[in-house]
């Protein structure tokens, strides 16, 4: 039995020593030469920054938001959810929330992870926490209540059908955040330097930024919480937002190289609609909106000719009394499609155009509410010029083609005073800031849910899915239903039916 013990405990050990002799340099090769197993925070950060920017451009910006706030119109029906209110089979509800989980969300939360605990790397830790509440408001805006809290969480804690949060609590939370994150920025340790595509890593900027989204999200909730609105406006403006040029929050992108260097806007308008240049074939049946073009030409508005034009004889022409916009909701291609306005792809869809994420224009906006609602001391007429003129000269950002004088700016300030009652500054400001905020669509259209300014008319033509009433959200998507159905149900039995109609938190009545 002795022997028979030794020998098995013999062969035992010879297959051990067998399988660590093949085993040798496994490791090594089973290693991708072209990935890292260790998370470099800054490369890291850069790319989650370009997806939460780059994220459904064409299928949200132009065809949901664009149509629905009536910047655009097109023709045809698939791109026509903003448009007409319904859409065909396809993903064009869905796009924005599917793609922001795996990309955005995951690659800030990834850096977030991998800096939160060592204080010298303290400003990147803030500047991913302001970057991480940017990236969920436009997610939580578009939709309502979304996974928040257990999101990105499936590698870490094996959460992979994460629950939904309410959108009040998302919205408690990334105020909480910001406030957190910007006064734990520390001007005297290192951060992000060139890989910070925002500001280069400036942490005296930074720290605008995050006060300005605070003033952002603040004003969304006047019309369901005013009092916790005027909590957080009176906390940004006190922190010190972002009003003047030099802070602007822009991206400069470049036009050659791949894909991910370009602005995406420019990128997925010019492949989804305006590739051809000819202002006749246009893949999606794409123009500008009467609406928008006509209240640009109304008020004699100096940025009608910076981004709109009409093709001639196959050339792009900016001359203001002959651009026109295409009426939302219709069924087959006008007879003088070719006449209609579209946008400038010298100016602001060239693909090296900068992308403005925050704008002073915006806070000089919002400053101006925030004063006629007794929330904050100044003249808000002058706050309300603010926006206009800071609108104007940022046209400049795009180029030559697009700078506005500084007489035809004082020229249409003497044209638009700053009315006397609350509803009539109101509808002023919010006017100013539906061309204002002209290209970021899903910003426009949150801001014209929240105030009902500029007044738009709604199309009602048969087969929409609002009863001729524009959308108030996007659709969850349907491999929601069937990875995350029992959350995906909760939250709709709290918000209400996964339609266009439906509103969210911040919209109610």
């Amino acid at each position: 039995m002795k022997k028979r013990h030794t020998f098995k405990t013999l062969l035992f050990m010879a297959g051990v020593a067998l399988f660590s002799s093949c085993d040798n340099g496994f490791e090594e090769l089973n290693i991708n030469p072209d990935t890292s197993p260790i998370i470099v925070p800054s490369y890291m950060f850069s790319k989650a920054q370009y997806d939460a920017l780059n994220n459904s451009c064409a299928s949200t910006y132009e065809f949901a938001a664009g149509g629905s706030i009536q910047h655009f119109s097109t023709y045809k029906d698939v791109p026509g959810i903003g448009d007409k209110y319904f859409f065909s089979q396809g993903t064009y509800p869905y796009d924005f929330f599917n793609n922001a989980y795996p990309l955005g969300v995951n690659e800030v939360q990834t850096v977030i992870n991998a800096v939160k605990n060592d204080p010298a790397q303290v400003n990147l830790y803030a500047i991913a926490r302001i970057w991480r509440a940017y990236t969920f408001h436009r997610i939580t805006d578009l939709y309502g209540d979304i996974p928040y809290s257990d999101a990105a969480q499936g590698y870490t804690a094996s959460k992979f059908t994460p629950k939904y949060d309410s959108q009040q609590s998302v919205y408690l939370d990334m105020l909480k955040e910001l406030e957190q994150a910007a006064t734990s920025l520390d001007a005297t340790k290192s951060s992000y330097a060139s890989a910070d595509i925002v500001y280069g890593g400036d942490v005296t900027k930074w720290k605008k930024f995050a006060y300005s989204l605070m003033l952002r999200l603040s004003m969304r909730m006047t019309k369901v919480d005013a009092a916790t609105a005027k909590t957080w406006a009176q906390k940004a403006i006190a922190g010190g937002i972002i009003l003047d040029d030099k802070d602007l929050a822009k991206v400069q992108y470049i036009a050659n190289g791949q894909d991910i260097n370009k602005n995406p806007v420019s990128l997925a308008l010019r492949g989804n609609n305006y590739a051809v240049a000819d202002g006749n074939n246009n893949t999606e049946g794409g123009k500008f909106s009467n609406t928008f073009i006509s209240f640009l030409k109304t008020n004699k508005d100096p940025r009608l000719s910076s981004i709109a034009v009409v093709w001639v004889d196959k050339k792009q022409d900016t001359t203001a009394t002959i651009q026109k916009g295409m009426q939302n909701g219709l069924l087959q291609k006008p007879a003088d499609f070719i006449t209609y306005s579209e946008p400038n792809i010298n100016t602001v869809l060239k693909l090296d155009a900068p992308m403005v994420v925050i704008s002073n224009a915006e806070m000089n906006f919002l400053m101006a509410e925030a004063i006629i609602r007794g929330w904050a001391s100044g003249d808000a007429a002058s706050y309300y010029q603010g926006g206009i003129s800071a609108s104007m000269r940022n046209m400049a950002i795009y180029g030559d083609a697009a700078a506005i004088s500084t007489a035809k700016i004082n020229a249409y300030l003497s044209t638009h005073t700053f009315p006397a009652s609350f509803d009539a500054q109101m509808e002023q400001i919010h006017s100013q800031m539906w061309v204002s905020l002209f290209p970021d669509e899903v910003e426009v259209y949150s801001n014209w849910r929240r105030t009902g300014y500029p007044k738009l008319t709604p199309v009602n033509i048969t087969g929409n899915l609002t009863n001729g009433t524009i959308p108030r959200r996007l659709i969850y998507p349907i491999v929601e239903e069937n990875l995350n159905g029992p959350n995906l149900k909760e939250a709709i039995s709290r918000q209400g039916a996964n339609t266009l109609t439906t509103r969210i938190w911040w919209d109610k009545n």
